[in-house]
């Protein structure tokens, strides 16, 4: 033990084989060990005690749009990171849009990592894009590190980023095959979004009713024959439709390698409760119905859903119109994911051994982290500290996101995040993060 620099002692730490009272030593960054709670302490190391506050592994989050640079008005790598610091994240994969340029080429990805290294303050990674027009870039960016490939099967928002056809998916997902790649799907189908009603204005149920569940769910099938055919490995992003979780459960139990996530806002927030012009809840997939949102936390406690990400997606308050129709789609919740799903969790009978799951064992095991996601010896010293019992009320004006913006403004909370630990070194306390600390990450790290 000669050398440990910190223990971190709570009569509530959530271990892979269970919460229970225990101190966890660290040193040069990593978990040395977790010990029982009246162990011996290591002469010379520096106790913190958290009392009856629950540590957590640092949640990883993997689906982040940060957007710098190009779009830094609308989030960028200072505001993000610091927001998931805030909020118990100790890493993020960002996505490859809505940035400018996207992280379609290894240049593109030099860029986007020049730009992050010196603003993160916590660990950062980057998926890559599969284009209509770049599946010669995709084993090169695969070779530079990028965590897997993200595509659309509809239209994206944005011009730089084209969705996938049906032949260009196969040609995508062949080469991606080929170095056992990942590759992880917005998956709604474009014919069945055309073909719903389209009507605009500020009803949500018109907009409901423009995202239809069988857009998902027919995207999905396709997804599922190609992943089948080419024995691939995919992943299906930001799930809305409980209608597709027999699909997934199904083709998984055929051996195909498929796995999907949802996000707060999908388990937390009903379609019933979405007033009308209320654009800040407006996102696609779209949040559904109360009973589809049970199925989905079915979903989650059978396994069919592997993990719970954020899909933060901000953008400016002007391009939030109060019609649904032309206003942006996207939630931010990166300071607020943990909160929200643990008030909904423990209502619905759910542990924080689940959360530290959904949040970041799964997450961290999508995307090859494998020094991520768990409190135990050799993994990085990466804590999110919650006082369980706590409530707060949402107030955007304590938000680090760049434009705080969000659906959950006015909402009592359970879960107050009081301390953020990365290797060791304490990230945020009480919502106020330190200087940035964070790494830039690379496939198999």
């Amino acid at each position: 033990m000669s050398g440990v620099e910190l223990v971190l002692r709570s009569t509530r730490v959530v271990t892979p084989d269970g919460t229970r009272p225990a101190v966890v030593t660290v040193r040069g960054g990593t978990i040395e060990a977790v010990l029982p709670y009246d162990a011996e302490l290591p002469a010379g190391a520096r106790l913190e005690d958290v009392g009856d506050h629950a540590v957590l592994p640092g949640l990883v989050d993997t689906h982040v749009h940060v957007n710098d640079p190009g779009r830094t008005e609308w989030e960028g790598f200072w505001t993000a990171t610091r927001a998931a610091a805030a909020g118990g994240i100790t890493t993020l994969i960002d996505m490859p849009l809505n940035s400018l340029p996207p992280t379609t080429t290894v240049n593109h990805l030099r860029v986007k990592r020049a730009v992050a290294r010196e603003k993160a303050h916590v660990d950062v990674g980057f998926w890559g894009g599969a284009l209509p027009d770049n599946t010669e870039e995709l084993r090169p960016l695969h070779d530079a590190g990028v965590f897997g490939f993200k595509c659309f099967l509809s239209p994206s928002g944005v011009d730089e980023f084209p969705q996938l056809d049906r032949e260009r998916l196969t040609a995508a997902l062949t080469e991606i095959a080929r170095f056992d790649g990942l590759l992880i799907v917005h998956a709604e189908d474009p014919g069945r979004l055309d073909a719903a009603p389209q009507r605009g204005g500020g009803a949500y149920a018109d907009f409901l009713a423009s995202r239809p569940r069988e857009a998902e769910n027919a995207a999905i099938r396709t997804l599922i024959d190609q992943a089948r055919r080419l024995d691939a490995r995919v992943h299906v992003l930001h799930l809305s439709s409980s209608d597709a979780l027999p699909l997934i459960a199904e083709a998984r139990r055929e051996g195909v390698r498929i796995t999907a996530e949802s996000c707060p806002h999908f388990l937390t927030l009903t379609a019933e409760e979405v007033p009308d012009g209320a654009t800040e809840f407006k996102c696609c997939p779209p949040i559904r119905e109360a009973a589809n949102q049970d199925a989905l936390w079915q979903g989650l406690t059978d396994g069919t859903i592997d993990c719970v990400v954020s899909d933060h997606s901000p953008s400016t308050p002007e391009l939030k119109t109060p019609d649904f129709a032309t206003a942006w789609g996207g939630i931010s919740s990166l300071q607020l994911g943990l909160p929200a799903v643990w008030t909904e969790a423990r209502r619905r009978g759910r542990t924080l051994d689940d959360v530290a799951r959904w949040m970041s064992t799964a997450p961290a095991a999508l995307a090859g982290l494998t020094r991520k996601g768990a409190i135990e010896a050799g993994r990085d010293a990466d804590f999110a500290v919650l006082a369980p019992d706590e409530t707060f009320t949402v107030d955007p004006a304590a938000l680090h996101h760049r434009n705080r913006i969000t659906a959950y403004a006015g909402r009592t909370l359970h879960g107050v995040v009081t301390a953020t630990w990365l290797r060791g070194s304490r990230i945020a306390d009480r919502g106020t993060p330190a200087a940035p600390s964070g790494r830039l990450l690379e496939r198999n790290q």
